[in-house]
């Protein structure tokens, strides 16, 4: 009589570590070199007497060609993998980095903003293949069915990025104070391509790409959710770089006399404080939720929250309030809101994304993210000319309104998913 072994149940699969930590590796040495960045532009173009709209316009096509990358970027992925472009953008911020210490001082200024501007525009297109490529990644190396576990370690990378993102801003001032412009943007090269070295050495090619290649025309998303989505995730990163990017920097060192380092520190805190709060965001919310998974209507009064809460910060300055109290104050109340939700957009895009196009369905919502961070960017340097501030505080206002509003039409997750142990996301 033949007698068969007791069956075991094979034990659910995992996700690889090793491939997990070079991809995150990559994305915090990227993020970590790019919060930098922006801090030393603003700062360096900020001291020289360019105008706010002039400080504006350096980081437009940074911007802009994040909306092209984004929109490509995924097809490409699915078509090569995604160390291919995870390599792409790390090389690319190499070289950008190096051409930008090229600058000469004693170009005019139309002839150093175009250059800025076209050194940024390599810089855009690096940030946003990197981010797509280690987002998409994880999706890919989280096992299929394991929706816990893909918020976790999604979290786990995008809480942390957060944090070294405002640690650049932190980085980005102290080394301008000590190296200088130049100096400290090849100390920053050098760092990202001894990454660049590791990805190459370590990360599989085949990473990320799709049984069937998708066709050129598949880069337009044709879900609801996902366009849908996308238009709420334009305005709600449009309200938080309206007065991000130009304005409150500006504010801080041109009116309230803050020192680099101190406009660097500020940007760095709320930033990790921000990528805190997104990691807390399961367990903040969960309430709220009653344990799973956001939906829909919690984005919409999310994104109506941070309307009132910006509110506040143009009202007082306008009844006296202390400037220092109210702008920080409010900027904290602000990031905690605006956390919250972004960490709920950036869970339901995977949420409504199939498997084998996600790339595809990331990169086209990032697109996405990188046209309200445009706006933003173009809102922040005009409203502050205009009329300080408040202007572009005002703007913030608006802009949120639109994010809750739009993503009351969301359609509903068929997928529900269990917060329990996850710890945030983006």
């Amino acid at each position: 009589m033949n007698v068969h072994p007791r069956s075991v149940a094979a034990p659910p699969p995992a996700i690889s570590i090793r491939n997990y930590a070079i991809v995150t590796a990559a994305y915090w040495a990227f993020t970590l070199t790019d919060g930098a960045l922006r801090m030393l532009v603003l700062l360096h173009f900020n001291e020289l007497g360019y105008t706010p709209v002039q400080l504006a316009f350096l980081f437009l096509l940074y911007e802009f060609f994040g909306i092209v990358t984004n929109l490509v970027g995924g097809w490409i992925a699915s078509r090569t993998g995604l160390r291919f472009t995870l390599v792409a953008g790390l090389l690319l911020q190499v070289i950008a980095l190096g051409l930008l210490a090229l600058l000469n001082r004693e170009w005019g200024v139309g002839l150093s903003v175009a250059y800025v501007m076209g050194c940024q525009a390599l810089s855009g297109i690096a940030k946003d293949l990197t981010k797509m490529s280690a987002k998409s990644a994880v999706k890919v190396l989280v096992p299929k069915g394991d929706d816990s576990g893909l918020f976790k370690w999604v979290a786990v990378l995008t809480g942390s990025k957060n944090a070294l993102k405002g640690a650049g801003f932190f980085v980005g001032g102290v080394l301008l104070s000590v190296f200088g412009f130049r100096g400290a943007l090849l100390v920053m090269a050098s760092g990202v391509l001894l990454v660049l070295l590791l990805v190459l050495a370590f990360l599989p090619a085949a990473i990320g790409q799709a049984k069937k290649k998708a066709a050129f025309a598949g880069i337009l998303s044709n879900s609801k959710g996902i366009n849908r989505l996308s238009l709420a995730r334009l305005a709600l990163f449009a309200a938080r770089d309206v007065w991000f990017v130009v304005s409150v920097p500006i504010f801080l060192a041109s009116v309230l006399g803050w020192s680099f380092t101190q406009v660097g520190g500020f940007m760095a805190l709320w930033v990790i404080a921000y990528g805190i709060v997104q990691s807390a965001s399961p367990v903040l919310l969960a309430r709220v939720t009653h344990g799973r998974a956001p939906g829909p209507m919690l984005a919409s009064a999310l994104g109506l929250g941070l309307a009132g809460v910006t509110a506040l910060i143009p009202i007082g300055l306008q009844l006296g309030t202390p400037a220092a109290i109210t702008m920080l104050g409010g900027l904290v109340l602000f990031g905690i809101v605006f956390a919250l939700n972004s960490s709920v957009h950036s869970y339901l895009v995977l949420a409504y994304s199939e498997s084998d196009r996600v790339s595809l369905s990331v990169g086209f919502y990032y697109m996405a993210n990188a046209c309200g961070r445009l706006l933003g960017t173009l809102l922040s340097g005009v409203l502050y000319q205009l009329a300080g501030v408040s202007a572009s505080l005002w703007g913030a206002v608006v802009l949120a309104a639109v994010a809750g509003v739009g993503a009351m039409v969301l359609p509903p997750v068929t997928t529900e998913v269990d917060w329990t142990g996850a710890k945030g996301d983006d």
